[in-house]
């Protein structure tokens, strides 16, 4: 692999003024007035988000615990890990933590962190922090209110397959896959 011939600073953008043109619930919305490292006037629109928090559960039998859920820009129902958004100064442990019982009446014995992605780096400032749980008990779950899921187990190989063929597309999901099968030695 060649050497990239070019020092970050040469990349950056200079921010000439923000402003936020929307508020919403899971996001906000801000546009933002810059200059290239060329000295041009551009704009840029950033979704701003809090981040958020995703687990594989995986049992003793090498068993994961995926979710069922519609997803609405999809129009379609999609297989993810369990994850949340993140709430504002909350610890991304904290928040699988909840999640992982929410989602799939499971609770973890050993939560790891495997890493942190940036979601879609091109627009959107969420970044979220990936963890696979081991020693698996059942608690029951208890979903948000108007949050319809369905747990799926399945062999994490399965589930790898999937995600290769294209039947799990979630990009978290997908990513923490490989990292977990990887770890596992699958």
């Amino acid at each position: 692999m060649g050497k990239i011939n070019c020092s970050d600073d040469m990349l950056f953008e200079k921010t000439i003024s923000s402003k936020t043109v929307f508020e919403g619930r899971v996001f906000d919305v801000e546009i933002k007035d810059i200059t290239t490292p060329e000295g041009n006037k551009s704009t840029r629109e950033i979704v701003k988000h809090p981040g958020g928090a995703c687990v594989l559960p995986v049992d003793d039998d090498g068993n994961c615990y995926l979710v069922k859920q519609f997803r609405s820009p999809f129009e379609e129902v999609m297989i993810e890990a369990p994850a949340g958004k993140l709430e504002k100064g909350e610890d991304p442990l904290h928040c699988v933590s909840r999640e992982i019982t929410e989602e799939t009446g499971l609770t973890a014995g050993t939560i790891e962190c495997v890493g942190a992605i940036a979601a879609t780096p091109g627009y959107c400032s969420e970044v979220i922090t990936l963890y696979i749980g081991t020693g698996l008990g059942y608690m029951g779950g208890n979903p948000d209110p108007n949050e319809y899921i369905a747990t799926v187990k399945m062999p994490l190989a399965d589930a790898l397959k999937m995600a290769e063929n294209g039947e799990i597309r979630d990009a978290k999901t997908v990513v923490l896959l490989y990292k977990a099968a990887r770890r596992l030695g699958i």
